[in-house]
């Protein structure tokens, strides 16, 4: 008998094998994929606890400080709208005629640059150009101006050693004063400060109220009395406090005195020579709370409070929701008050230092799409 030929039934078996062999390493590898997918983008809550002693953790991300340019380009997107057809008119132009001109002034005039400071502008703006330059490059003249407008650099709010530092606040009710307060209180708590609050605010209903649901947040002490009291009083015993306490940083709330109202300047007047009484040499900063959206009688404010107790600068609130953020050059160049702190945004972290450069770029669009 022959022997059997078994060639053909071992290459089926060999066939088979390799394809059952070949199948399960490919399921086997989607399977790992799959699980590979599902770890990374799961929480360390989802995940199944590893057995045998834990991985180290990995280090956190540090994290990423967003600009400020980047912040005021976001912030001023309403004024920028406001002005970009208008700048585009008129630094498009082949020549720099009055119609150029009338452009560009009301372009600023739309921004609530204001007419004082909108002729400043346009002054220097029609001088480089009788000098030769040409229409596309006068938008850089207007920037170097606009950075002149606001004036120099000015350092940031800061004890520098003066113990306690006092810091008084002032503006009209509505003007965001309150928020600007707590969000100052909560800035000062974050560097190491220990901040005291004086409401003096007493005319207002609920006024301390709201003062110490802000001095809670941000982890601050507050000194109030009852509602209808002597705001001078107030102040001297919120200082005297500091004093015994300890306190880096006061912060005074003060009534939201109309600028028509002569009677409430006056006393303003009182509560700060009540101040220099207890802190001699204090206020330390006196602070100007408007709101960016009311324009021009922002600007009128500013001159009212200014000639009622001598200001050192201007806190400019809710910068983000306006298409008026010129005022913020009105108030630089009629009254030449630094502007010292702006409201981009609903956040504690959004009262941000001012930065004059930023603000221009942003404004006029230097670095549009960036």
């Amino acid at each position: 008998m022959e022997p059997t030929d078994l060639s053909p039934a071992v290459d089926w078996v060999v066939l088979v094998v390799g394809v059952v062999l070949t199948a399960a390493v490919g399921l086997g590898l989607v399977a790992w994929r799959r699980s590979t997918r599902r770890v990374g983008s799961s929480s360390p809550a989802e995940l199944p606890a590893a057995s045998g002693p834990a991985a180290p953790a990995a280090p956190a991300l540090p994290a990423v400080e967003v600009g400020v340019g980047s912040l005021f380009r976001a912030a001023l997107f309403r004024t920028r709208d406001a002005l970009k057809s208008g700048f585009d008119v008129v630094f498009g132009r082949s020549v720099a005629d009055d119609g150029l001109f009338e452009a560009l002034e009301e372009t600023l005039l739309i921004a609530d640059v204001g007419v004082p400071t909108t002729q400043r502008l346009i002054g220097v703006v029609r001088g480089a150009a009788r000098a030769g330059v040409a229409p596309a490059a006068l938008r850089d003249r207007l920037r170097e101006e606009m950075r002149a407008v606001l004036g120099p650099a000015v350092p940031p709010l800061a004890p520098d050693g003066r113990r306690p530092f006092v810091v008084l606040i002032v503006g009209v009710n509505g003007s965001g004063k309150t928020t600007t307060i707590g969000k100052l209180a909560a800035r000062f708590g974050r560097e190491g400060h220990k901040v005291l609050l004086a409401a003096g605010d007493t005319f207002r209903a609920a006024a301390a109220d709201q003062l110490a649901i802000w001095a809670d947040r941000a982890g601050a002490d507050i000194v109030r009395h009852d509602e209808g009291a002597d705001p001078g009083a107030v102040v001297f015993d919120a200082l005297t406090a500091a004093k015994a306490r300890g306190v880096d940083v006061v912060i005074i709330d003060t009534a939201g005195r109309l600028q028509t109202k002569k009677p409430l300047m006056e006393q303003l007047g009182k509560v700060r020579r009540v101040i220099d009484k207890v802190v001699p040499g204090a206020p330390h900063e006196t602070l100007l709370v408007v709101d960016g959206t009311t324009g021009q009688n922002a600007v009128s404010q500013a001159h009212a409070f200014h000639a009622a107790t001598p200001l050192t600068g201007v806190v400019v609130t809710k910068l983000d929701g306006t298409a008026k953020g010129g005022v913020v050059l009105a108030i630089g160049a009629e009254l030449g008050l630094p502007v010292r702190l702006v409201g981009i945004g609903e956040k504690v972290e959004d009262l941000r230092d001012f930065d004059a450069s930023a603000f221009v770029d942003a404004l006029t669009l230097e670095r549009e799409g960036t």
